[in-house]
């Protein structure tokens, strides 16, 4: 049977600069306050009744540290990890892989849970309730049904479109968390800890700089101080102050809002092809040349976040920030108000 899970000593080489990076525990993880809190409450409670930790659904953007947490969650109960990805379990048999090499107090990490298959939740509902596992073999008539027992375990779900989860997955999980965007300091002291990990002077201007260009995301910080500590290393002697930090992430055409060049074409798609909007999401996926999931997932977030973008029932919508932004003429004050009254209605369409 294939085997579709991993354990955190089986990481790809690809992500050792990601996991050097990575807090060991609570107190080392920046930021998310009420987050750390209610998990270690969670924890400790479990630990003093000598039970095993309730499941967790962690929710939020990309790279604000769900897996991070998972991996905090496992060495806190002093318990081995399982990771793999909602896209991973293909079929019944690969669930019952992972859940079968489980043991008491293992943390099953799932990645991207809302991509689970309908018929692969259908499965997990028993496991996570009663630790059972129902397994359906043949089919018509000789169709019989094998139940295996499950040692009590942790499932802890990661996703970023909570709203994707089926009410009744949902409802399985004791205590459901959002994570939310990093502020400038907290990044900035995420910045400063990285640097000193992988032996980099940085100077606090330096760290500052980067952090607000890291769209209040840990992921993003870490990989600008990456870039950074490269162009030190080769322009400035190793050493990072906040004019070597810029002028590296010009060079990248990282601006002092964290827009890259990918946001621009994005804002100026919709004010100079489109008047300003609103547009469909599959109409600006066509005018930038991106993929629609991805200017949905990655790049209107922070842009809807800054406020130059805003989603409609009509479609996206560039705002008076947006125009200033890249220069352009800022639509009138009667245009203004229609945005304004669009807004009032809006959703996600």
């Amino acid at each position: 049977m294939k085997e579709n899970f991993y354990t955190e000593t089986t990481e790809s080489p690809e992500n050792d600069f990601d996991i050097s990076l990575r807090p060991q525990d609570l107190e080392q993880f920046c930021g998310q306050r009420k987050v750390k809190e209610r998990l270690a409450l969670m924890v400790e409670a479990a630990s003093n009744r000598g039970d095993v930790l309730s499941h967790i659904l962690l929710s939020g953007p990309p790279g604000l540290g769900k897996t991070t947490l998972a991996h905090i969650i496992a060495a806190a109960t002093g318990n081995h990890l399982h990771c793999t990805s909602g896209p991973q379990i293909e079929k019944a048999g690969d669930l019952a892989g992972i859940l079968t090499n489980l043991k008491r107090g293992d943390v099953l990490f799932i990645d991207e849970i809302h991509r689970l298959h309908p018929a692969i939740e259908e499965y997990l509902y028993p496991a996570m309730e009663d630790y059972r596992l129902d397994i359906i073999i043949d089919q018509g008539p000789n169709a019989r049904t094998i139940e295996l027992s499950l040692p009590r375990f942790t499932l802890v779900g990661a996703t970023t479109r909570a709203g994707m989860l089926t009410s009744p997955l949902r409802s399985r999980f004791t205590m459901t968390n959002r994570l939310d965007y990093y502020s400038a300091e907290e990044l900035t002291h995420i910045v400063t800890r990285s640097a000193e990990l992988l032996v980099t002077e940085i100077e606090p201007g330096g760290a500052l700089e980067i952090a607000s260009r890291a769209r209040g995301t840990p992921r993003v910080a870490n990989s600008l101080l990456r870039w950074v500590r490269d162009y030190a290393q080769v322009k400035a002697n190793g050493i990072i102050t906040a004019t070597v930090a810029d002028q590296a992430l010009a060079m990248i055409d990282i601006d002092d809002d964290g827009l890259d060049e990918m946001d621009k074409r994005i804002l100026e798609s919709v004010i100079y092809k489109f008047d300003g909007g609103p547009v469909g999401l599959s109409s600006l996926a066509v005018a930038t040349g991106e993929d629609a999931s991805t200017i949905e997932e990655v790049y209107e977030p922070y842009l809807i976040m800054q406020g130059m973008l805003a989603r409609t029932p009509r479609g996206r919508v560039a705002m008076k920030k947006a125009y200033l932004k890249i220069g352009a003429t800022p639509p009138k004050d009667t245009q203004s108000a229609e945005i304004e009254l669009d807004l009032g209605n809006s959703t996600d369409g």
